[in-house]
């Protein structure tokens, strides 16, 4: 970091039709914490969050929201591809991210008037720069043994290799979390996190829980947003809805062979970059105005969601969105159209603001690692079996 002072978090207390709060101070209270920065590369999201025994999982406590400096966040958008001096400059921008994860759970705590001491553990999940299960392995940059140092905290990472290495993808991880937290009895839901990369979690009543990523999530809105009109993502989606979806780009853009793949399957910026859309560019020479490109980047991301809905969570009456995405107001539109007769909602419906799911998702990954259970789903990812996940690092 630089010598400019701790960056400023924004802390968050759960919405008012949210999770209950609940004080620190409760007796019997099981505090774990949650820290995830996501494909968007936008910042980092933590949680606090209570897992003492109770209907649901869990009871939020505080979230806050840390931004990343802008020459961190360049220097991770240029390790998603090879470059000069990759070794010393991941080393350096893990440190970097170290210190302000543990600034992030410091500033949750403070949040909920909790001690570091009270936290039993934190879930990190790391930032991802390269994901090829494929080849047997995936990157998450991280430094978790200076985050527990840093934040006085018994430190969960690395929470995919060991699934990997059972033969997954190990991604998505989240859909275990997904089914504890929503599923219904009564009802068919899935549930999407519109990321940098969408996935979903088909929860039908009964059976196993399926779940894999669908394609793009906000990763070339925000790419081709940030190349035309120089501002990061897309506010509630203005841009796109400014223009018109082009038929003949959208065709080009689906012709993409993982959109066809069955699950188990994962992506990320290693297929869905720069150089992909440039690719469906040239394909129709492409001539037109940039919102129309936008309109059909926000249409690529709601059809292959949709597309996914209809072939793998037949019967499916509920579709419930989270992450970044659920915030973009013609996305969510887009889907809406797209699934019509699904009730389209999002998770603050259910009482988990949006933003606040997947770093709850790592929070609930590290309990279960310290309590020996696996986190994993071998119908998601195809692993062997089903994996305890995560490396620990005391405090």
């Amino acid at each position: 970091m630089s010598g400019a002072g701790p960056p400023q978090a924004a802390n968050r207390a759960p919405s008012a039709g949210g999770i209950e709060a609940a004080s620190a101070a409760s007796v019997g209270v099981q505090l774990y914490a949650g820290v995830m920065s996501g494909t968007s590369l936008d910042g980092i999201d933590a949680v606090l969050a209570d897992f003492a025994p109770g209907a649901r999982p869990c009871t939020l406590l505080a979230a806050t929201h840390v931004a990343f400096p802008s020459d961190l966040r360049r220097e991770l958008f240029a390790l998603q591809s090879a470059g000069d001096d990759e070794i010393a400059r991941a080393a350096r921008a893990a440190n970097q991210l170290a210190d302000l994860y543990a600034h992030a759970l410091r500033s949750v705590c403070l949040a909920a008037n909790a001690g570091a001491h009270d936290v039993i553990a934190a879930g990190v999940h790391g930032q991802t720069v390269r994901h090829r299960p494929q080849e047997g392995w995936t990157l998450q940059i991280n430094n978790a043994a200076r985050v527990a140092e840093r934040a006085y905290m018994t430190v969960v990472a690395d929470f995919r290799m060991r699934d990997i290495a059972a033969g997954g993808q190990g991604a998505p991880l989240v859909p275990a979390f997904h089914a504890a937290m929503f599923r219904a009895p009564d009802r068919h839901r899935v549930v999407a996190n519109l990321g940098g990369i969408a996935n979903l979690t088909d929860l039908a009543p009964r059976g196993a829980v399926h779940g894999f990523d669908t394609g793009p999530g906000n990763v070339l809105l925000d790419l081709w947003c940030a190349r035309v009109r120089n501002t990061p993502f897309d506010a509630q989606g203005a841009f796109a809805a400014s223009g018109k979806a082009d038929a003949a780009l959208l065709a080009a853009m689906l012709a993409e062979r993982y959109f066809a793949r069955p699950p188990p399957k994962s992506t990320g910026r290693d297929l869905f970059d720069a150089q992909w859309l440039e690719r469906a560019l040239s394909a129709v020479r492409w001539d037109g105005a940039a919102e129309d490109v936008q309109a059909t980047l926000a249409a690529l991301t709601a059809r292959t969601l949709a597309d996914s809905v209809r072939k793998h969570c037949k019967g499916a009456t509920e579709l419930v969105l989270c992450g970044g995405g659920a915030r973009n107001a013609d996305l969510v539109q887009r889907i809406r159209g797209e699934l019509t007769g699904v009730a389209v909602t999002t998770t603050d419906a259910l009482g988990v603001a949006s933003e606040h799911v997947e770093a709850l998702a790592f929070a609930w990954l590290a309990r279960e690692a310290l309590a020996g259970r696996p986190g994993n789903l071998p119908a998601v990812t195809g692993a062997s079996g089903p994996r305890v996940l995560g490396a620990v690092y005391p405090r």
